[in-house]
């Protein structure tokens, strides 16, 4: 069964679970609504929705550095500070930071890419797509599906999650916030790697011993 954009909003509408979620959901029920609705309940994404609208100012700053050569430091928001002591609140937060750290995604969600960005992408995308002889009718479905693939890989929140890619990092946030009972969300993150933005100089190393040698 083909899984609409209505067929979406309409299960939004009755569990207020996110977008994202909806979709899987129906898509594990074969688009059958009691299911899909037992489905988010069970992950609780439904229950986490519920507190969509809580404020959550408290939680922690994680940090995680690989072989001295990649660094992150992400935060991640709880309701209470007793929730940020968690023992599965902490768990997450390295998880992810460690998925960020070997990701290296650019941008937490896709309302952070730049629409010069968005544009610059579509224009590479669209010139492959008409070299390729693709109809122009079809071109900019096409792209719209190339956007989608785009957004997975470059924003952290729509990144399948490295310990279970059927999770995204957004559904993996949702699963915790129903665990747990309070809403847990990702702020910001930055990622360090030694040398990046660097212009390296490539250096024939023949020519560099001769140099050195006079000659």
């Amino acid at each position: 069964m083909s899984i609409t954009a209505q067929d979406v909003a309409k299960l939004r509408a009755q569990t207020g679970a996110g977008m994202l979620d909806c979709k899987k959901a129906l898509e594990e029920s074969a688009g059958d609504f009691e299911k899909a609705i037992d489905w988010l309940r069970t992950r609780g994404a439904a229950k986490a929705a519920k507190r969509a609208d809580k404020i959550a100012a408290e939680g922690k700053i994680f940090s995680y550095v690989h072989g001295a050569k990649v660094g992150v430091m992400l935060e991640l928001n709880s309701e209470t500070d007793f929730v940020a002591k968690n023992e599965k609140f902490l768990v997450r937060g390295n998880d992810i930071a460690m998925h960020i750290a070997a990701m290296s995604p650019k941008y937490l969600s896709r309302n952070e890419v730049s629409e010069e960005d968005i544009n610059r992408e579509k224009e590479v995308y669209r010139a492959q797509l008409s070299a390729e002889g693709k109809p122009t009718e079809m071109i900019e479905k096409i792209i719209e599906g190339k956007m989608g693939k785009y957004y997975a890989e470059n924003c952290l929140l729509e990144q399948a999650f490295i310990k279970d890619e059927d999770k995204t990092i957004e559904q993996l946030l949702t699963a915790i916030s129903g665990e747990i009972g309070e809403k847990i969300s990702l702020r910001r993150f930055v990622r360090y790697e030694v040398g990046e933005g660097i212009e390296k100089k490539v250096t024939d190393f023949t020519a560099e011993v001769v140099e050195q040698l006079g000659e």
